[in-house]
């Protein structure tokens, strides 16, 4: 059985695969027409997803390596051109294949806002406010920003947050590793979904801390699994997306959140409440509004305004010391960006910041309506009227399977595995609705979406119909 070599390197492991498939066949170790290992033994024997192994075989079929056959498997052609270098663009930041549909990265709808930087930016000089971004910001983030941050959450969220209690950070990405690593020590288990946000496992597994997914239902996490699992585990902290869950698209009732609030305080979990989704949501009450003196509630600009500014904000209780987070801010960056975070102080102050997300909120209610039309009774149905992102729920396995061939027809997706947490994770395909350009590409996807899934998109690379 070939066990390929694979070389260290930043480029993405399906590009790596690649090279060592055509280095082989170069070397002649692999002869032509010789079968290639089946995608899920090869994934057992090199310790990664089947996700990797089947985007390797399609991009090896891309570039003519090899060739695969319906019922059979994927076998090696006749290898007479030097061996394909790892192209350049890929190396180190991966990025999609030209051609591809790209559904993978969960970010707002595009619409012109442009025109509204260049007039932030001319405000903020006429003002004389730009000053603070060519200079270190000590501490937790400019007053000023975080009065503006207070305002926005008031407005738009229905929370009085005191702009003291206020930390910026840079983007929820950080906001989550600031919690975590503040709160927690290596070896800690922090609990959460059992399919949770892929970038909770790449934070905790960064930090030396486990993930504990808990027994989820229709509107999220059961109470009496938390309870059960705070008791079992010893666990502290509590992470959870309650608003329009990502991946799932779930959302609790309120009375769920205060469930949630009463275990957490009567187990003394603290919990950080990740709310990157709710200006999508009918705005139920947060679970902050149940436990004040325990939730760290976490804002971003990256789902709802634009992900570029990279600007978050982690409200906390006001007893909660604030040293240990202080110390995280220097450790994990020494000090809050400030450009980003002045232009976002300028659109709150002029008033434009509600305009944008108008904007954005109505571009995402047409592609949820595109998205509904065409996938229908394949989609989850999500706790709000609209979501940035639809799940298709199905087996592990066949997640497996339709990534596999949506793959080869041009259009990628999160691979299934990349947000499960436990063994009870709810499992399908998640659809990032705003990664498109335009809505002609994003009706594209659809369609070659519902043909893989209704059986019109051809057939795995090992065969599997």
């Amino acid at each position: 059985m070939w066990q390929p070599e694979i070389e260290a390197g930043p480029a993405p492991f399906y590009e790596r695969l690649v090279h060592a498939i055509a280095s082989d066949a170069r070397r002649g170790i692999l002869a032509p027409g010789t079968r290639l290992p089946p995608q899920r033994d090869l994934a057992f024997r090199l310790g990664v997803s089947v996700g990797s192994i089947s985007r390797a075989y399609v991009e090896a079929e891309r570039r003519g390596l090899v060739v695969a056959h319906v019922g059979r498997g994927t076998f090696l052609r006749g290898v007479s051109h030097p061996v394909p270098d790892i192209p350049a663009r890929e190396r180190g930041v991966q990025q999609g294949r030209p051609g591809m549909i790209d559904l993978r990265c969960n970010t707002p709808p595009p619409v012109p806002l442009m025109q509204e930087l260049d007039r932030a930016l001319i405000q903020l000089q006429q003002r004389g406010a730009l000053d603070p971004a060519l200079h270190y910001v000590q501490g937790t983030g400019l007053m000023p920003v975080r009065e503006a941050a207070a305002r926005w959450i008031r407005e738009s969220y229905g929370l009085e947050v005191a702009a003291e209690n206020l930390i910026q950070c840079n983007g929820g990405q950080h906001g989550i590793a600031l919690a975590f690593s503040s709160f927690c020590a290596p070896g800690d288990t922090i609990l959460c979904e059992s399919t949770t946000f892929y970038g909770a496992h790449v934070a905790a597994d960064h930090l030396g801390l486990r993930l504990h997914g808990l027994e989820m239902d229709a509107e999220g996490i059961r109470p009496e699994a938390l309870d059960r699992a705070a008791l079992e585990t010893g666990s502290r902290m509590l992470f959870t997306l309650p608003t329009i869950h990502n991946p799932t698209t779930r959302t609790m009732s309120p009375a769920r959140r205060e469930a949630i609030a009463h275990v957490a305080r009567r187990r003394d979990l603290l919990i950080v409440e990740d709310d990157a989704y709710y200006a999508y949501s009918l705005r139920p009450p947060q679970i902050v509004c149940f436990a004040p003196e325990r939730t760290l509630y976490l804002v971003s600009l990256s789902k709802g305004i634009c992900p570029g500014l990279r600007l978050a904000f982690l409200a906390l209780p006001p007893a909660l010391p604030k040293d240990r987070l202080i110390r995280g801010i220097r450790a994990l960056g020494y000090c809050p960006p400030a450009l980003g975070a002045l232009i976002f102080m300028q659109w709150v102050e002029d008033g434009r910041i509600g305009a944008m997300a108008g904007a954005i909120q109505e571009e995402a209610s047409m592609r949820w309506a595109m998205t509904h039309a065409a996938l229908g009774d394949f989609m989850a149905v999500p706790g709000a009227a609209r979501a940035p992102h639809a799940f298709l729920p199905m087996a592990a396995l066949e997640a497996e399977r339709v990534r596999a061939r949506l793959l080869r027809a041009g259009v990628e997706v999160t691979p299934p595995e990349a947000s499960a947490v436990s063994r009870e994770a709810d499992t399908g395909l998640r659809l990032c609705l705003g990664a498109p350009g335009s809505r002609d590409e994003l009706a594209a996807a659809l369609q070659i979406i519902a043909g893989v899934i209704e059986g019109r998109g051809g057939a795995d690379r090992d065969g599997i119909v």
